[in-house]
């Protein structure tokens, strides 16, 4: 599915954008299933649906929201409820360029989504997602499919190129675990961030190492990305799943593995978010908690 230059830009950068990555069809009903969500959320209060695994709320929404101006904000795991999210998470061709970088063998660690409505307050701070999800060798990706036009105006992806062969900084303020980097590293981020743009039904493909964030939504235009991680077969999770799921592990391209592949290296374990989302964790509350 990718070309030669586009994967060395991939390892180069750390990210990569690649557009139809799903088909019109696949695209139009998962549009059509978010919307139905967040007219369902306009009859809610509080975080909402069908609790996940350990319990926790399907859906998540900003202190902002009303029934007028909605502000869900987060789907834990919809492939669990959506057959439609299911067989794009499962199917689609951004599974195939995930294998292509990192396959053949390839499995599911888990799914979101994350919305910014107009008017919602959500923004996300500079982190690294091996630092929420630390594994036995770092060969996944993060594929983060855009469901609407993704702009600077409407709260787009910023990454810092080539930070996936830096560090894995700390998300703890001491003994606190804040689900983001230290204020000094995030402003070193944002004097060498990149914007990543695109339209609807591009994926962005983020190595779990690289740094980034987002901010908030300024236009009249959601912006929805439906996020699906995806690991080598033989990179095993060395801490709990921050979004648990009964898909975990699924084998989503080739074979399972017997064998746990380990890098050398020290890996800082993170405290794992209790509320409706990780929102919560680097400071935006819930509707309630």
């Amino acid at each position: 599915m990718l070309s030669e230059s586009q994967t060395e830009q991939f390892w180069q950068n750390g990210f990569l954008v690649v557009e139809n990555a799903v088909s019109d069809v696949d695209l139009t009903t998962l549009k059509r299933q978010l919307d139905d969500w967040v007219d369902e959320s306009r009859t809610h209060s509080e975080p909402f649906g069908q609790p996940t695994v350990d319990g926790r709320s399907r859906f998540d929404m900003g202190t902002e929201h009303t029934a007028d101006r909605p502000a869900l904000r987060r789907v834990n795991n919809p492939s669990e409820i959506s057959g439609a999210y299911f067989d794009v998470m499962s199917n689609a061709p951004m599974v195939d360029m995930v294998a292509d970088l990192i396959g053949p063998n390839v499995k599911l660690h888990h799914c979101k989504i994350n919305l910014k409505l107009p008017g919602a307050r959500t923004t996300v701070a500079y982190h690294q997602d091996f630092a929420y999800t630390p594994h036995t060798n770092d060969d996944i990706i993060t594929a983060l499919l855009m469901l609407d036009d993704m702009t600077e105006s409407n709260g787009c992806l910023t990454a810092v190129p080539g930070s996936q062969e830096g560090p894995v900084y700390s998300l703890f303020k001491e003994e606190t675990f804040t689900g983001k980097v230290h204020a000094r590293v995030a402003a070193e981020a944002e004097q060498k961030q990149s914007l990543i743009t695109g339209n609807a039904g591009s994926v962005c493909l983020m190595h779990t190492r690289s740094l980034h964030g987002s901010e908030a939504n300024r236009s009249e235009l959601q912006r929805g990305l439906y996020i699906c991680v995806y690991t080598a077969a033989d990179a095993f999770p060395i801490a709990p799943n921050p979004m648990p799921s009964p898909q975990e592990g699924l084998i989503v391209r080739g074979e399972k593995s017997r064998v746990a592949r380990l890098m050398d290296t020290e890996i800082e374990l993170p405290d794992q978010p209790k509320s409706s989302s990780f929102f919560t964790v680097i400071g935006q509350e819930s509707m309630q908690i």
